[in-house]
């Protein structure tokens, strides 16, 4: 029996149909969906399976969605006795692994996913700004040139990817410079917000009373945090990473690194698309990482495992 980590993706993963396959074909899936409509009160059953795209994508409503997915997908894994020995989740993603780690009940991942959703979208109209990515480039020399622009790390995906966010202005002049000191490319991204930056504050304060509200349990197996690429030992610390996460940077190469480094080398995307799958693919390319998100991928994964 291979010890699986699970990776769960977050924002930016989603499309409309996500969920459709594993809903038809599962009643416990169904299941699940009537509840996540009951907890968020939304139908997020047709939200996921019929968009529209521009409805789907705004924050306050992606949120839920993409965590509702990921629920759907470790749901199908649990049905074939695959279980996670690890579990890891990309920004939004890390709720998904909270809950699959036995930290979160359903209903407060659910809330949390809800509130923090809503209070993002909310602070990206207070303070609006955007992101980019910077290719292939040093982390240090980045970390120079946000410092001189005023621009942030959002995203540490691998080596050859990192994510910048912040204001506008300052985010274009970053990239301009990470573009003069030999970056191969430079992408401005189609987000609706300045994630994971101090334009966030607005949302981190907004969420903070919503973390108090909910229990966070001891993980039963291990979780790396988003901020510190740590595996926390108790339920008492993870709250206040998840708060930190808002504004913070996501350590993601590390966090795949701290896990690699504890031994595993066995990965599953449990999600949406293959964004994790690929990274891990420039993180480390002798660990193995499949995808489940649909009836093909699944029949794929179980064939090779």
């Amino acid at each position: 029996m291979k010890n699986w980590v699970f990776l769960f993706p977050g924002q930016g993963s989603q499309y409309v149909g996500m969920g459709r396959e594993f809903h038809d074909n599962y009643s416990e899936v169904r299941e699940l969906f009537q509840k996540a409509n009951d907890i968020l009160k939304m139908d997020i059953t047709k939200l996921c399976f019929e968009g529209p795209e521009d409805v789907l994508v705004l924050t306050e409503n992606v949120q839920p969605a993409m965590t509702v997915v990921n629920l759907a997908c470790l749901t199908v894994l649990r049905m074939h006795e695959i279980y996670p020995a690890a579990a890891a989740g990309h920004s939004l993603g890390e709720y998904s692994a909270l809950y699959a780690a036995g930290v979160l009940s359903i209903e407060d991942t659910l809330k949390l996913v809800l509130h923090r959703g809503k209070f993002m979208q909310e602070a990206a109209i207070v303070e609006p700004g955007g992101m980019a990515a910077i290719m292939d480039l040093e982390e240090e020399k980045i970390r120079e040139i946000c410092k001189v622009a005023g621009a942030e790390i959002a995203n540490i995906n691998c080596v050859e990817q990192i994510i910048i966010t912040g204001p506008e202005v300052e985010v274009n002049n970053a990239a301009s410079m990470c573009e003069k000191a030999g970056a191969r490319k430079c992408v401005k991204l189609n987000v609706s917000g300045p994630w994971h930056s101090r334009c966030m504050e607005y949302a981190r304060k907004k969420f903070e009373p919503i973390l108090r509200e909910c229990v966070f349990k001891n993980p039963q197996i291990p979780v790396v945090n988003n901020v510190d690429a740590q595996i926390p030992g108790s339920g008492s610390e993870i709250a206040g990473k998840l708060s930190r996460q808002i504004c913070g940077s996501v350590l993601w190469r590390q966090c795949m690194e701290r896990l690699i480094g504890a031994g595993f080398d066995n990965f599953v995307e449990v999600g949406p698309k293959k964004v994790l799958r690929g990274l891990m693919r420039r993180i480390d390319r002798n660990a193995k990482v499949s995808n489940v998100e649909d009836d093909a991928s699944l029949a794929a994964f179980l064939q090779a495992n």
